[in-house]
């Protein structure tokens, strides 16, 4: 088992995700190459300065726009919105493995009196008439239901119908999501626009422990270097301690994955075998570690275990969108920043599409961190680049630039 200092631990993990070093992930082919690799990233509606999986690519996606996911997504059908970790977006190749997901839908679905015939006539009516979303289904009233994409043992809910049956249906993967109007989800048949070869897959998963472990090993690959702890980036897998430890012994034994140590860091940590000869440039000093400046996403596969990037960094990172805003000490959608392997701070920024301004509320700099002139330009050139990003022509900085 190699040991590593927490710095080569830093380094391996923003080398493997693409946040190190000249960037490895270039236009819409890279957007694609990054989800591949990561498995999964989460969606999350709000859009302050970009939704949360637009921010994740811009931040490791030479040359990124929000219209090369939306093409992905709603035009190649190369990637899907569907659950996994939360709400996500996953390359549409693995739609097999999840078969046990929809397939539990599917009979969550059937407890639910009268919705079967309100399915029929929702299918009936997408066949006749294209794309639909809850406002434009011709079905009225209420039921009680309660979406299985976050099953939680309540379904003793009142909804609206149109709404209800077409989430369920998209759940069930009978649908899928055409596209996206703001936070507005339309629906249209899974096999108007998916492979008949994946629909009728068989899971390449014989059993539910396999299937178990595929996802843990996409976890670990997404995040690059991760414990044997009851971890958040865990979360969507049902993982108590003692399968997340059988199904580690598994996975190493089979030679998958390889564990290591961190100076001062009592749990192992396990990455892929396939990372081993980044693991080996890492450990030689031979890592393209250019420096560069990125905000990152809230819900960033990097951040997806704050108390791993604690123990590595020491930098501690909430999201605070929930926190009643008289006890946030930060901002309502604030944005950590990497410069070149260290966490330096984070940024309160809110796109105004009306006047094509950046704005920039206020910039927090983490304790120690100095203002220099070289900080200062390379802020401003990662502002001009993130303000392309959101469409917008200029950068208004309206704050200041804090002190940790």
């Amino acid at each position: 088992m190699i040991m590593l200092t927490k710095t080569q631990a830093r380094r391996f993990v923003l080398a493997k995700q693409g946040l190190l070093g000249s960037y490895r992930f270039s236009g819409k082919e890279g957007a694609y190459a990054y989800v591949r690799q990561a498995g999964c990233i989460q969606y999350d509606p709000v859009d302050v300065c970009g939704k949360n999986a637009e921010l994740t690519l811009q931040s490791r996606v030479k040359g990124f726009r929000k219209s090369m996911l939306a093409d992905l997504l709603y035009k190649d059908r190369l990637l899907v919105d569907y659950a996994d970790k939360e709400l996500s977006i996953w390359p549409a190749e693995d739609w097999p493995y999840f078969s046990p997901y929809r397939e539990r839908s599917r009979e969550l679905g059937a407890s639910f009196p009268g919705l079967a015939e309100l399915e029929g006539e929702a299918l009936a009516y997408i066949r006749a008439n294209g794309p639909v979303s809850g406002d434009t289904l011709p079905i009225d009233g209420e039921i009680f239901w309660h979406s299985s994409m976050h099953w939680s043992g309540n379904w003793h809910k009142k909804s609206k119908a149109a709404r209800s049956v077409l989430e369920q249906l998209y759940t069930d993967g009978t649908l899928v999501i055409h596209h996206k109007s703001g936070s507005r989800k339309y629906y249209d048949l899974a096999e108007s626009h998916l492979d008949a070869s994946l629909l009728t897959a068989e899971n390449p998963c014989k059993d539910d422990g396999e299937l178990t472990r595929w996802r843990v090993l996409r976890r670990i690959g997404a995040v690059g270097l991760l414990w044997d702890k009851n971890s958040p980036a865990f979360l969507g897998i049902r993982l108590k301690a003692d399968l997340r430890k059988a199904s580690l012994s598994v996975l190493e034994a089979r030679g998958a994955i390889l564990p290591a140590l961190v100076e001062g860091i009592k749990p192992p940590f396990y990455y892929l075998a396939e990372d081993e000869p980044l693991m080996q440039a890492v450990l030689a000093g031979m890592l393209d570690s250019k420096p560069r400046m990125e905000f990152l996403a809230p819900l960033d596969p990097l951040l997806w275990d704050k108390a791993l990037v604690a123990a590595l960094w020491d930098f501690h990172y909430a999201w605070e969108i929930y926190t009643p805003a008289e006890l946030r000490k930060y901002g309502y959608y604030t944005l950590p920043i990497l410069w070149g392997a260290d966490f330096i701070g984070r940024i309160e920024a809110a796109a105004d599409q009306k006047s094509g301004a950046l704005r920039v509320k206020n910039v927090w700099l983490e304790p120690g961190v100095r203002q220099t002139q070289k900080l200062r330009r390379t802020l401003d050139r990662t502002l001009r680049r993130f303000a392309r990003f959101n469409d917008c022509a200029t950068v208004e900085f309206r704050g200041e630039t804090k002190a940790g």
